[in-house]
């Protein structure tokens, strides 16, 4: 064997709550890569679309989340339906209460869109984060739980609290930039399987 089956639900039995999510999620604005996984005994991860909350298709924006990926029970992706006109008198939205009071219904150009939510590869996020509409988190970052993200976080860098923050680099800038040419995310499952030591203890000078 050289590593799990990316195309199961849960790769391993023997820890149920770890759930591939690529091969569960059914909107088609929902694009996850390969080995990502949604973790939660509650639910043994299969939820997980229930955690994206104001994803309306109409809108059109898509959630994207890159390969290997480890994201932490409680996840709250928040999109772009939850933005209210802000231009008006009241930021009250008529229209989805309808009874005539559709006429009131902004166009998509009327409304604060932050554009697409976007994670990269090889993010941790731990538990109960909120993510706000069009937040790009960067690959190698690390969220700390209780997070909100409301702005973009750079490549490798630590980032907690609310309004979260980055706190650290994980690494200095030159080994960031040989990891970003890297994209180890990328190699055939074979190459993962030969490089593990290294890919887990930092040792670049072992990659082969």
């Amino acid at each position: 064997m050289i590593g799990p089956d990316k195309n199961k639900i849960h790769p391993n039995p023997n820890v149920p709550s770890v759930c591939f999510i690529k091969n569960i999620v059914k909107n088609p604005n929902i694009i996850i890569g390969d080995f990502t996984y949604y973790d939660d005994f509650e639910s043994n991860g299969e939820d997980f679309e229930k955690h994206v909350s104001h994803h309306y298709p109409f809108i059109g924006d898509k959630l994207i989340i890159g390969k290997f990926c480890a994201i932490a029970k409680g996840i709250k992706f928040i999109m772009n339906g939850a933005n209210h006109r802000m231009n008006g008198i009241t930021t009250y939205p008529f229209n989805i209460m309808g009874n005539g009071w559709e006429k009131a219904t902004p166009k998509l150009e009327d409304l604060p869109l932050k554009g697409n939510t976007i994670i990269g590869n090889d993010v941790w996020i731990g538990e109960n984060v909120t993510i706000i509409p069009g937040v790009h988190i960067r690959d190698g970052a690390i969220i700390g739980a209780n997070s909100v993200v409301a702005k973009d976080i750079d490549p490798y860098s630590i980032a907690v609290g609310n309004p979260c923050r980055v706190v650290k680099k994980r690494f200095d800038d030159e080994t960031i930039e040989k990891l970003l040419e890297l994209k180890w995310w990328d190699w055939d499952e074979e190459r993962i399987f030969d490089n593990l030591e290294a890919l887990t203890n930092g040792r670049l000078d072992l990659i082969k």
